[in-house]
């Protein structure tokens, strides 16, 4: 009756929580499942981790977890579970998997910080190592869980080990995203039916939080509370977790070993959980000297590498030439200048050349003097300019002195061009015999090339064609018809 009584009064305290009466930080007020909010190199704490919680569920050493991944099958506590599942994530780096051999103490450090990440209490923002350059992230040393001398990494490679630690045959079927998926696997005999990781992703999801809370928990309690600095005792917070990790795990259906009076007089009920005074909260999760001296050294060291970092950009940015600036309004008036300049000289040089070609060329002739009025070249024309033009010098032709009755070849007819042509001169003037039988040549080479004469078709073929008959064809048609 005693104990009865008892029983009654732990009730009525545990019915009477009211999470507005916490001394709780205000950032976990407003949403359950907020990570934890830091600014860069500042540490986190034993009360930010809820350091007593997991050193509760990870030296709990009640064998009862059916671990799919070892040798034989071996039921095993849960942070010989947990770290195993991670150990076997393939996306557990070589190196990791080595230090947490060769270090049992980082294993379980890893661990840890491995179950805030997959709960969300860890941002995918945090990394803790000081040197980490990129701005995408904040640095964070964690004093109680930096204890040995191994990489924490970073929360983003944290989470994606995570995701990866599935059971064996849940890499080619999805797994259960809901908990009656879980269940429902655990009483068709699948044990485990899931990961333990895959388990509390799925617990800790937003989607699932009342419907678990409402099965498990006594008002306001929820999944993610046991994570959160509540007034209720670290001790019995990690044994509801426990309990609750063996229910889904193994199936609502065995006897579970996590079980108290309350949960086994209420079944689906978590074990119930003592609430505290704030004297006795605030006993809890108490960081020592040597973390909180170590904390700040990392701080420190944190925000010199920063003023290193900066230091060594500015001198990056003092190194680098000076590109020139751009020219002044006055420059680039006297640059347009001298250009305009140039343009008018080149317009005279222009037109003393056009006065000197219509008077050489004969009478009849496109550029005769006779067909167009000429136009006298006045002093007006060299006003504009301050420089002399200079006096060209007439062209004179090839007077190599050969007979002009001799048939040149293909390449003497273009040598002869190179040097007795007048690239200025008007192409349209009369041609020799020599141009005229290149010419000539050149439509025969032209003729062979296409397979017929460049010529027009004779009218008596294009009307032949137009009736239909089909006539004799030479050439590229021959090949085109042979492909039909």
């Amino acid at each position: 009756m005693a104990s009865s009584s008892s029983a009654d009064r732990y009730a009525a305290n545990i019915q009477g929580w009211n999470v507005q009466q916490v001394n709780t930080p205000p950032q976990y007020l407003g949403r359950k499942t907020l990570p934890i909010k830091r600014g860069d190199a500042e540490p986190l704490t034993r009360e930010d981790l809820q350091y007593d919680l997991l050193y509760y569920i990870f030296t709990d050493s009640t064998k009862a977890f059916v671990d799919n991944l070892a040798p034989h099958r071996p039921v095993v506590n849960f942070c010989d579970l947990y770290v195993n599942a991670l150990y076997n994530s393939p996306k557990c780096s070589k190196v990791l998997k080595d230090k947490m051999v060769e270090t049992p103490a980082f294993a379980i450090e890893f661990a840890k910080i491995a179950l805030l990440t997959n709960v969300g209490r860890i941002n995918t923002t945090m990394a803790f190592f000081p040197e980490m350059k990129t701005a995408l992230r904040s640095y964070h040393p964690v004093p109680s869980l930096q204890k040995t001398d191994g990489n924490l990494q970073d929360a983003p490679r944290i989470k994606n080990c995570l995701k990866a630690a599935l059971l064996p045959n849940e890499f080619k079927t999805p797994p259960p995203s809901s908990p009656a998926e879980i269940l429902e696997k655990a009483r068709a005999g699948h044990i485990p039916p899931t990961s333990v990781v895959n388990l509390i992703f799925v617990l800790s999801n937003s989607n699932h939080a009342m419907a678990v809370a409402h099965k498990h928990f006594d008002p306001p309690v929820e999944f993610l509370d046991l994570f959160l600095p509540i007034n209720l005792s670290s001790a019995t917070r990690a044994r509801a977790f426990l309990w609750i990790m063996f229910h889904y795990l193994s199936g609502p259906d065995h006897m579970n070993p996590f079980d108290d009076e309350y949960s086994r007089m209420n079944p689906g009920r978590t074990p119930r959980m003592r609430p505290l005074s704030r004297e006795e909260q605030a006993n809890e999760n108490v960081d020592p000297p040597d973390e909180v001296e170590w904390g700040t050294r990392m701080s420190a060291l944190r925000n010199k590498f920063l003023r290193e970092l900066v230091d060594e950009m500015e001198e990056e940015r003092r190194r680098k030439p000076v590109s020139p600036p751009p020219p002044t309004p006055s420059i680039a008036y006297t640059l347009w200048g001298l250009t305009c300049g140039a343009a008018q000289e080149m317009a005279a040089l222009r037109q003393v050349r056009a006065q000197r070609y219509a008077v050489s060329e004969g009478p009849g002739s496109r550029g005769s003097s006779h067909s167009h009025e000429s136009r006298p070249l006045g002093h007006a024309a060299y006003e504009s300019s301050s420089r002399a033009i200079p006096q060209l010098e007439p062209f004179r032709g090839d007077i190599s002195g050969e007979d002009p009755n001799q048939e040149r070849s293909m390449l003497q007819q273009a040598w002869h061009n190179v040097n007795s042509s007048d690239p200025l001169e008007d192409s349209d003037h009369e041609q020799d015999e020599h141009a005229r039988l290149e010419y000539s040549r050149r439509l025969r080479v032209l003729a062979r090339l296409r397979g017929k004469s460049p010529t027009p078709e004779p009218e008596f073929m294009a009307g032949s064609s137009a009736q239909g008959d089909a006539g004799p064809s030479t050439g590229r048609l021959q090949h085109v018809q042979s492909w039909r």
